[in-house]
């Protein structure tokens, strides 16, 4: 590649990138669909590519772009013959005045955000098409895979689009609403930014300048609304804080250690400048300009020691008051203890420990052992920072937390620990891949709630409790019930007697299933290309009455054929002439191994049991959640609920 294409190359990325949004805004107000509007500005793209690099770059290459992509948006709307009267309308949009290219990307905005898209759909949308970034960009931003952001992002159009999204701007009655969705998504994208919750680097600078450059796009085209202006604020400060935030080795630096000296005072002037807008603004504060407020505190103090602790609490109580979440109880729980002494902080903090949506959140155990190192129980504060160094996924935060516990200095040698013990139950001779993968569910659960590093001694059955009413409390008996024999079983084999005395047996019940009925059965037998393996089982299970588990262990030496009949276990299967007719060419000449096979030969990480493997295929047993699966994706269709019928289901009326 010559250097003149090189350069052109880089100018028309250049291009894309600052130009797209409103591009691709401008298309979907011609066509009305963000999907197509998408695809006609990379046909522009293209075209640029193609013709740049020869006739040189235009001196308005946005134009040029938006020009391009309009003509090509005609040609569409020509072959798709519309009504004359819009056909008409839209041939002349290139001679039209345009509409404010402003109003266009603020529409786009409230589409990428819109409600009815799950939230990483949202930022992953938000980011393609007002980012201009490829799929790839955005997987590697977020440390994923980029087949799944595309699937992710089509998923999101044919959302938008079988919805029928309006373009036009929300009504003033469900402006709010809409427009804290983009706020959200722009400071989702910020924080992933600032700490990025996997991977090896703390921080993700692209992330945040990305997340600055929509915030600040979002002031100029809603410079009315405070909030917007508030979180513009809320991003600038904290960005100002970037470079402080690392130390020489690449460790994190506290907030409170710092060197102020290296914040980006620009950053905290131009977070200044916004909040005053906001406040210009006026009106009741809301959840941004609340935290903003809280940025501009720690902003105006010189020294950590100079912060107004006070201010800040009470600007969390207020924050907490509009937006009662635990996340926000947390933090206000900081400054509590900043303000009020550990002692208050604390208090706060172990009213949320039992809350189900903390269950997993590395900053509850990390915030309480900052709180109690300061009261001086080493110990405990020891365990918690090991506890969060396990929960986060953050390579750079997990080893700042394991330091912080390795420099607590604890009386006496630590025994056997929690991670240590649970690993050397799992690895005991005699037990089966399924009881050690449903043991160490409920292990690692435990593990995850009280630290790996938790002496094993200490460990009681209130501690045991605790965890089983925030994970497990809601859940079904069978489920509960099976966690307790797991922890009973550690406990005894461990010499914790009592481990599970506070957790009582539940009553499992099951519910009456009801049989599918005869027209949905019908449906069933006579839908074309079924597979024969899902036919055979099918059949089998209604024309025989017999329980899945059953069915699923019959081996091919079992089968009596003549008289429509194979042992499992201690009981018959009988069947009748419709399994009868399909059986042998399922068999196919095999003379041994299970009858059910699955559709791969398992790999040797996972090698089956010698009696779930077949001698000839070298295929493993179909298992019960797989052929569980197949059976509600296959009758998903005739569910009015839409889930799909259980295997359960299968068994004829009494």
């Amino acid at each position: 590649m010559t250097g003149a294409m090189t350069g052109a190359h880089r100018t028309v990325d250049a291009v894309w990138k600052l130009e797209s949004a409103k591009i691709i805004a401008g298309l979907t107000r011609m066509v009305r669909d963000v999907g197509l509007a998408e695809e006609l500005a990379q046909d522009a793209l293209v075209a640029a590519l193609e013709q740049w690099p020869a006739a040189g770059v235009p001196d308005n290459p946005g134009a040029w772009l938006m020009a391009v992509a309009k003509r090509r948006a005609v040609d569409h709307i020509r072959r798709s013959q519309r009504l004359e009267r819009k056909h008409e309308q839209l041939a002349h949009e290139l001679e039209r005045r345009p509409e404010p290219e402003q109003d266009d990307v603020l529409r786009l905005m409230f589409i990428s955000c819109h409600p009815v898209l799950p939230t990483e759909a949202r930022v992953a949308l938000t980011l393609r098409l007002l980012g201009g970034l490829t799929a790839a960009e955005i997987a590697r931003a977020f440390l994923g895979r980029e087949g799944e952001i595309a699937q992710r992002i089509a998923a999101a159009k044919r959302t938008l689009a079988e919805e029928r999204v309006s373009f036009d701007l929300p009504e003033r009655s469900e402006l709010a609403e809409r427009l804290s969705s983009v706020l959200e998504v722009i400071y989702l994208i910020f924080n992933e930014g600032y700490s990025a919750t996997s991977g090896d680097d703390l921080m993700r600078p692209e992330l945040c300048l990305e997340a600055l450059r929509l915030g600040r796009l979002l002031a100029e085209l809603a410079p009315d609304e405070a909030e917007v202006h508030g979180l513009v604020a809320l991003m600038e400060i904290q960005a100002s804080r970037s470079a402080a935030r690392i130390g020489p080795a690449g460790g994190i630096v506290r907030l409170d250690e710092q060197n102020r000296g290296r914040w980006d005072r620009l950053l905290i002037r131009r977070g200044f400048t916004a909040m005053l807008r906001a406040r210009e603004i006026g009106g009741p504060p809301g959840p941004y300009v609340l935290q903003a407020a809280i940025a501009v505190c720690h902003a105006q103090a010189r020294t950590a020691d100079d912060t107004d602790w006070a201010r800040i609490a009470g600007l969390y109580e207020a924050l907490a008051r509009l937006l009662p979440t635990s996340v926000v109880r947390l933090n206000w729980a900081v400054a509590l203890g900043r303000a009020r002494g550990p002692e208050a902080g604390l208090a706060l903090v172990d009213s949320l420990a039992a809350d189900p949506s903390l269950r997993d959140y590395h900053l509850l155990p990390g915030v309480r052992g900052d709180l109690l190192a300061r009261l001086g129980r080493n110990e405990e504060a020891r365990l918690e920072f090991a506890r969060a160094a396990s929960l986060t996924g953050n390579v750079t935060e997990r080893a700042f937390l394991l330091r912080r516990a390795d420099e607590i200095e604890v009386d006496g040698a630590p025994g056997t620990m929690l991670g240590d013990a649970a690993q050397d139950f799992l690895g005991r001779d005699g037990l089966t891949a399924e009881t050690v993968r449903s043991y160490g569910q409920t292990l690692r659960r435990l593990r995850l709630a009280l630290g790996d590093r938790m002496p094993l001694e200490s460990l009681t059955a209130d501690d045991v409790a605790r965890v089983f009413a925030t994970s497990w409390g809601g859940a079904a008996a069978k489920t509960w019930n099976r966690h307790r024999s797991a922890v009973r079983s550690f406990g005894a084999w461990a010499s914790l007697d009592g481990l599970d005395a506070g957790l009582d047996r539940r009553a499992e019940t099951r519910p009456r299933t009801e049989p599918i009925g005869p027209a949905e059965l019908e449906a069933l037998w006579s839908r074309p290309g079924l597979p024969l393996r899902e036919l055979v089982l099918w059949r089998l299970l209604h024309e025989s009455g017999a329980g899945v588990t059953a069915v699923l262990a019959l081996n091919v030496e079992d089968l009596d054929l003549d008289d429509r009949r194979a042992r499992s276990g201690d009981a018959w299967v009988s069947w009748r002439s419709q399994t009868a007719r399909l059986l042998p060419r399922l068999v196919a000449g095999r003379a041994r191994g299970p009858l059910f096979l699955s559709d791969r030969r398992p790999s040797p990480a996972r090698a089956p049991r010698p009696a779930d493997l077949c001698p000839e295929t070298g295929r493993r047993r179909l298992s019960y959640p797989r052929a569980e699966h197949l059976f509600k994706q296959a009758t998903r269709s005739l569910d009015p609920a839409g889930d799909g019928f259980t295997l359960r289901r299968l068994r004829p009326r009494p």
